[in-house]
């Protein structure tokens, strides 16, 4: 946690994974972050994994720093309850549907300068998810042997667009201090895929080639990289991107004969051309498969760190976080009460900013933990007021 945006609050009123981590960068960087659910929870309140009592560990770490509010959305008051927090507040992060009760249009004509980041999955307000989207763009189609599609476990373009719908919101903040002008931004799942796709080449690469990439399994392409078992048996990635590293491997696994013979056979010379390497792959993999597996992997790290060699032994996630480097001696790591009541590292922020010490990670909220407080003071609602919304079942609390 960095105070980096103290005096910033945001509303969030959002489910799932893009909106809600874009409101965790937020309020890992100092925001004042404002989530508004349904009394009870929304739809994501309770997704997997879950402890035996039923709490979400995803939930309680999407949302710690955050405050959360509960009203009832089914009825016209606590919309408009929720409709007056996003007035107030000045700055939206949602993925409310564009032409509903939280439509941009609609909340400015109470408040112009209003700034809106909506998260969506397709332009047209089409409902997506991360692993349709995947689909979409044609990524399961590139992994795997084939000829099956292959998804990818990580919801990469959830997490993509949250960053971005975080960037979003700045930007836009910075240009109302200019200008005073609010606007909503629009950040869809689908436009953040196929940029992505864009901005790494992808579809210059489908436009001029006319062709599909071949299915590599766990080749790196355009690189010299792959996954090689050493002789103890333990699976590890190598990944070469410098001519340095390139140099240092050859003479880390003694190869170095029998790469200049395979040079002279085929004409051409590996040590700049990383595309070479990877075009010759037919021929450089064989080399590299018996000179790894003839030693252990112990001997390798010695070897490859001396070097400079990238490279990762294959682990189960159990193993990740049991690893002291990763987790408990990492400084992004620290202890906090969570709801469910479970004690273990929390993450705060990702980033190292100088000249400021790093805070705690603070614990998520229980659902309307902050309703009595949220409404006193964005609202200027006095307790007999809030006291009768609470007993109307339009706004729920913690207790």
């Amino acid at each position: 946690m960095y105070e980096l945006l103290r005096g910033l609050s945001v509303l969030e009123a959002s489910s799932f994974v893009a909106s809600p981590s874009a409101g965790l960068y937020c309020a890992q960087m100092g925001a004042e972050v404002i989530r508004v659910d349904q009394i009870g929870g929304g739809p994501d309140f309770h997704r997997w994994p879950v402890t035996e009592s039923n709490d979400s560990l995803y939930w309680e770490n999407l949302n710690r720093a955050k405050k959360s509010v509960a009203l009832d959305l089914g009825r016209p008051e606590g919309r408009e309850l929720l409709q007056a927090l996003a007035r107030s507040t000045g700055q939206l992060i949602t993925n409310f549907p564009a032409e509903g009760f939280l439509g941009h249009d609609r909340l400015a004509a109470g408040r112009p300068d209003l700034v809106t980041v909506r998260v969506m999955g397709w332009p047209d307000g089409s409902p997506a998810l991360d692993y349709t989207v995947n689909n979409a763009v044609g990524y399961p189609m590139m992994t795997g042997p084939g000829p099956e599609p292959v998804n990818h476990v990580l919801p990469a373009w959830d997490l993509l667009t949250g960053a971005y719908a975080a960037f979003a919101l700045l930007s836009a903040l910075r240009r109302r201090d200019a200008t005073g002008q609010g606007c909503e931004v629009r950040v869809p799942l689908s436009d953040v895929a196929i940029g992505t796709v864009a901005n790494l080449g992808g579809v210059a690469e489908m436009l001029y080639a006319r062709t599909d990439r071949p299915r590599l399994g766990n080749v790196v392409y355009g690189l010299f990289g792959r996954d090689f078992v050493t002789a103890d048996g333990v699976r590890t990635m190598v990944v070469v991107v410098t001519p340095r590293q390139w140099a240092n491997l050859v003479a880390a696994l003694g190869v170095g004969d029998a790469v200049v013979r395979l040079e002279a056979e085929r004409g051409v010379c590996f040590a700049e051309d990383d595309g070479l390497r990877f075009a010759h792959r037919d021929a450089l993999f064989p080399l590299f498969n018996a000179a790894i597996a003839a030693r252990t992997h112990a001997e390798l790290v010695v070897a490859f760190d001396a070097g400079g060699i990238v490279h990762s032994a294959y682990r189960t996630m159990l193993e990740a976080v049991d690893d002291p480097i990763m987790v408990r001696d990492n400084p992004i790591f620290g202890q906090a009460h969570n709801p469910s009541g479970l004690v273990y590292p929390a993450a705060g922020a990702f980033a190292s900013v100088s000249e400021m010490e790093r805070a705690a990670p603070c614990p998520a909220p229980r659902n309307g933990q902050h309703s009595e407080e949220v409404l006193a003071e964005r609202l200027q609602l006095d307790s007999s007021e809030i006291g009768r919304l609470i007993d109307a079942g339009i706004v729920g609390t913690s207790e």
